[in-house]
């Protein structure tokens, strides 16, 4: 498989969060937070069961149209779980309750990726040499085993989500619907295109997003070319240590931004990737794995940040609808890892790191000038 078609699984999963976002949204307001959570739940519980047969059939499309299914779950759960964490308590707490609960996502980026090396890379490389000397017999048995060690996984992960959306279904939990006429805005508030911060907002959420999953995904093929590392022992230090990167990442972001305004921590943390990217795409070796590494450490407060930059400002009718649109902007996951696999079979994984290298300048055009941008009259 080429680096372009190992790129779909990115493509696949951040499609859905482009196309299911709105309807997403408008299926919580018909029948509150709670109903979606429990779709949520259900729609990623079935894309992972969807990997058992899709391993029995060797079939690409298969996984992902499972992939597809998981992040259309992950579309609804992104929807609902941030504003149903807000209203479960004394809404002076609801701030601390929402970090609270997005501290997890810097767990899981610990966590996954040691999962995936443990449970599911066998550690077996061949060269595309090998492969074609191989029999028929011994190389169909090869590619069988290894698809077939995602079944445990999955199964496992789907049991789980499965078990978390009965317990949603049988708690009884507050269960809040929006007013129709909530957030519509006022008719003095004209288009929300006027707000000029806002679509550059939405088009650096595009390239960061695009940037962050394109640094991640080809971290193993970038370690093995760059370094000759092997395929488990980088995707332990994806989780180990970029993924840790981020999770402390966010905490000593947010300290810091008791010093420093947020566009300026942006522009400084996008500077600093610049940076390391320049530095990953030049040099060999431990020198390159370990730039690539230390960037998920500077990535970790952009995301939220570009959020509520892009978000100031704006009159209330504007908020929700200027939020949906930021969601929608991580779209950019689904394109910016086809660019640098076409980058990479043209050429090679490091001179691919060009495109995460253009999206994290973006994000400093935007920390420095772009959320400064005047409303149009």
């Amino acid at each position: 498989m080429t680096d372009t078609q190992s790129s779909f699984i990115d493509s696949a999963v951040f499609l859905a969060y482009f196309l299911l976002a709105l309807p997403a949204g408008y299926i919580m307001k018909r029948f509150g937070f709670k109903s979606g959570i429990i779709l949520g739940l259900l729609l990623y519980a079935a894309g992972a069961f969807l990997f058992i047969p899709a391993a029995n059939s060797g079939q690409y499309m298969f996984f992902l149209v499972a992939l597809f299914i998981i992040a259309s779950g992950l579309t609804f759960l992104e929807t609902a779980a941030n504003p149903y964490v807000t209203i479960l308590g004394n809404p002076d707490t609801a701030t601390f309750r929402l970090n609270l609960a997005q501290c997890f996502n810097g767990v899981g980026a610990f966590v996954g990726p040691v999962i995936g090396a443990k449970f599911i890379l066998s550690g077996k490389e061949y060269t595309e040499q090998q492969l074609n000397a191989m029999p028929a017999a011994e190389l169909q048995q090869y590619l069988a085993s290894e698809a077939a060690a995602v079944k445990m996984p999955y199964m496992v992960i789907g049991i789980v989500v499965l078990l978390v959306a009965v317990l949603f279904i049988f708690t009884k939990m507050p269960d809040v619907k929006e007013e129709d006429n909530a957030g519509q805005p006022a008719a003095h508030e004209g288009s929300i295109f006027r707000h000029r911060h806002l679509i550059a907002a939405i088009v650096t959420q595009f390239f960061y997003v695009g940037a962050q999953v394109g640094v991640n995904a080809f971290f193993i093929r970038f370690a093995k070319y760059a370094g000759g590392m092997p395929e488990k022992e980088a995707a332990y230090l994806l989780g180990a240590v970029a993924g840790l990167g981020f999770m402390i990442g966010r905490f000593v972001g947010t300290f810091l931004m008791r010093f420093m305004k947020p566009a300026t921590l942006l522009s400084l943390y996008a500077l600093l990737n610049v940076i390391l990217i320049l530095i990953a795409m030049t040099v060999k070796g431990e020198v390159a794995i370990w730039a690539v590494l230390a960037v998920p450490f500077f990535m970790s407060i952009m995301f939220p940040t570009i959020f509520s930059l892009g978000l100031q400002g704006l009159g209330g009718g504007h908020t929700k609808l200027g939020s949906s649109m930021l969601v929608m902007a991580i779209v950019g996951g689904a394109v910016c890892p086809p660019l640098m696999g076409l980058i990479s079979d043209a050429s090679n994984i490091q001179m691919a790191y060009l495109v995460p290298l253009v999206c994290f300048a973006v994000v400093l055009w935007f920390g420095t000038k772009g959320y400064k941008l005047a409303k149009a009259q």
